[in-house]
């Protein structure tokens, strides 16, 4: 792992940002991803990751933080967070914002117990494969308090697929489930290795966290196939 996504993190926090980050997958094309984004404020967030941030409550795990935007504002509303990232760049971006408790750690070795875990910016595909969404859930499922919850966002890209007259999608037998892609990322004329990503629509998700014995309510749908849920015990 090279860690592109931590260098241009860094390199923007400390003044050297000359271009953004590329990403592409094995089902769009190469797109930009301003690196100013990651750096949001509440302000600047969308209306699903406000929500999301106005109902964390307890001990909160904040989940693939990044530059720890969502960490930073809730810190600054005496909330007890924990930001955890596997980029070791990333987390040391986020210590010099002022976290006191950024982790460069990966979920599935993560111990403990919290009231609120958040999974933002399509957070739930963090497992990679829907194969793996059991194993994923039931992990999520052993850190939450009894009265814990998970707020997760994503979206079904069924919309970037043709559709037919009859109602149908074209999608290419690239993977066992249409939203599941492979993640490219670019920086500075070098490349990640590609790495397994998923998007999950709203109902596969809901039925997964039912068989694996949780709850999952529609807490918000936007107008661009993407949703905020949250999971429950």
């Amino acid at each position: 792992m090279k860690d592109l996504f931590g260098k241009a993190i860094y390199d923007y926090f400390s003044g050297n940002y000359t271009e953004n980050l590329k990403t592409e997958t094995d089902i769009s094309e190469q797109d930009e991803l301003p690196l100013s984004y990651l750096f949001r404020t509440y302000q600047q967030m969308p209306f699903l990751e406000k929500k999301a941030l106005d109902m964390a409550s307890g001990k909160i795990l904040d989940v693939g933080c990044g530059a720890g935007s969502h960490s930073v504002y809730l810190q600054e509303k005496n909330m007890d967070v924990i930001a955890i990232d596997i980029s070791p760049k990333a987390i040391e971006v986020c210590k010099l914002r002022g976290i006191k408790n950024a982790i460069n750690q990966d979920i599935m070795q993560v111990k403990g117990k919290f009231d609120t875990i958040l999974l933002l910016m399509n957070g739930a595909g963090i497992c990679g494969r829907l194969r793996y969404l059991d194993i994923f859930l039931q992990k999520l499922k052993s850190l939450l308090n009894e009265n814990g919850q998970i707020l997760t966002d994503s979206s079904d890209i069924i919309y970037m697929f043709d559709q037919n007259e009859d109602g149908s999608y074209d999608i290419p037998l690239l993977h066992d489930y249409r939203g599941e892609v492979n993640y490219i990322i670019r920086y500075k004329n070098q490349e990640e290795a590609a790495f397994p990503w998923m998007y999950i629509d709203f109902n596969t998700l809901q039925n997964a966290t039912i068989a694996n014995g949780m709850t999952c309510e529609l807490i918000f749908e936007g107008e661009h196939f993407d949703y905020l849920a949250r999971i429950t015990k």
